[in-house]
């Protein structure tokens, strides 16, 4: 793969600013999504929802920086895990300091046994196999929250015209993307999330006025830390729910680092992996502190690298700094938050298409198919994470809880049934 910007290497003036600006905006989907569940399931005061994704933005920021600087080093998205969020729905009945105590003893646990070096054992199973399917699985078990926001149920217009307006703009996007050269090309996901949401206003505006969404006013400037208290209380159940979480976190957060370190050639892995665990473990002690839901190391970086050439560790500091600044504008929260859903599908949806590119392209270059056996391999672990991750949440909810963190995540099932498939049942060769 030919790379404008190398892993240390450092853009400059308005490359930087609108590389950083594209990490930022990609960020900003999962933030938004995973934040808003999770707030409007513990509070009915949509001012209180607000306070609640600025503390989730604090702490993504200030984890984002610590990574980019001292962890893995390397060009990853960070953002609120969703295999906890299977934790927060699953403990529900359950009191706010229960699960912010297990979310704070869960990430201790990680950043003690990620720090020890236990996980660079582990390390050896990630082959070029591994690591072009756990970039697929990304893809393909994100589907359906890109179908949920493509056909929102919040959306004025019909199903048929959301898929039609999605269409379109993935092939926009595709298209600027071919057309466009140098910095230009890293303006894409940025101008199609703008572009996207103006036609979609005006669209609105004129075809369907009655349904435009009353938005409350907030504060421009807001602190969080006024209603910062962290109260001790553990419940056995919640915290055991939470521990299968978090043996799901670990599996995701290294298939991550495994999977941008080997796109690019990374050195050291074994320190970045340690490193990096390490303080996603930390973050998560910090997320239990204030509350929110403890964050995770994405896969999906492949596919913005891909697209625009630049795998820039450094370009993801001014998108770490626009969050940390964004935290304290509950005003401005509260106007991204206003995105058109159908919008940021889209958006997900042509970063994915890219992801897997990446994925194939990396099985081509490395020869890493060459007979039927290997063909399973990667096939097998692909359907199986597909179909969990369209499981219906009332036939999930027949599992026993202790499985519902590992057995309902697509991603987690596909990495360990393509380390199965591969080491112990058709025993491959590397």
């Amino acid at each position: 793969m030919q790379l404008k910007y190398g892993l240390d290497d450092s853009p400059k003036g308005l490359e930087m600013i609108i590389y950083g600006l594209q990490w930022f905006v990609v960020s900003i989907p999962a933030l938004l999504i995973i934040g808003k569940l999770i707030a409007t399931m513990q509070y009915d005061d949509p001012g209180q929802q607000i306070i609640y994704i600025q503390k989730l933005l604090f702490v993504t920021s200030i984890v984002l920086i610590a990574q980019i600087l001292w962890g893995h080093r390397l060009p990853l998205v960070l953002g609120p895990a969703t295999v906890l969020l299977i934790g927060v729905i699953a403990s529900q009945s359950a009191r706010p300091e229960f699960i912010s105590t297990s979310i704070f003893i869960g990430g201790l646990l990680l950043a003690l046994v990620a720090f020890s070096g236990l996980f660079a054992h582990v390390q050896k199973l990630f082959t070029v196999r591994v690591v072009s399917v756990i970039l697929i699985l990304i893809a393909f078990t994100l589907s359906p929250i890109i179908l949920n926001l493509i056909f929102s149920p919040e959306s004025a217009f019909s199903p048929l015209f959301n898929l039609s307006f999605a269409i379109l703009l993935c092939l926009g996007m595709f298209t600027a993307n071919n057309l466009l050269k140098g910095v230009w090309k890293a303006t894409v996901v940025v101008c199609g999330i703008l572009f996207g949401s103006v036609i979609h206003t005006l669209l609105q505006t004129v075809l369907a006025p009655a349904s435009s969404v009353f938005v409350p006013e907030l504060p421009m400037f807001g602190l969080f830390f006024e209603d910062l208290s962290f109260k001790l209380a553990l419940d056995p159940g919640v915290l055991l729910s939470f521990l299968f979480c978090y043996l799901a976190l670990s599996i995701n957060d290294l298939g991550s680092i495994q999977s941008v370190g080997s796109l690019l050639n990374a050195s050291s892995m074994e320190k970045r992996v340690r490193k990096g665990v390490g303080i996603t473990g930390l973050g998560n002690v910090i997320a239990g502190l204030f509350g929110v839901v403890g964050p995770v190391n994405f896969s999906f970086s492949p596919g913005l690298i891909t697209a625009t050439g630049c795998a820039s560790r450094y370009s993801l500091l001014p998108a770490g700094i626009g969050l940390l600044f964004l935290s304290f504008f509950p005003a401005a929260v509260n106007f991204i938050s206003s995105i058109p859903p159908v919008v940021i599908g889209s958006v997900l949806a042509y970063l994915m298409s890219a992801q897997i590119a990446s994925g194939l392209l990396m099985l081509t270059e490395r020869n890493a198919i060459s007979g039927f056996n290997e063909g399973l391999v990667v096939g097998f672990p692909i359907l199986i994470a597909t179909i969990l991750a369209f499981i219906p949440s009332e036939l999930l909810a027949t599992f026993p809880p202790v499985m519902r963190p590992i057995v309902g995540n697509g991603f987690v099932m596909g990495v360990v049934t393509v380390i199965l498939l591969e080491r112990l049942i058709l025993k491959i060769e590397n």
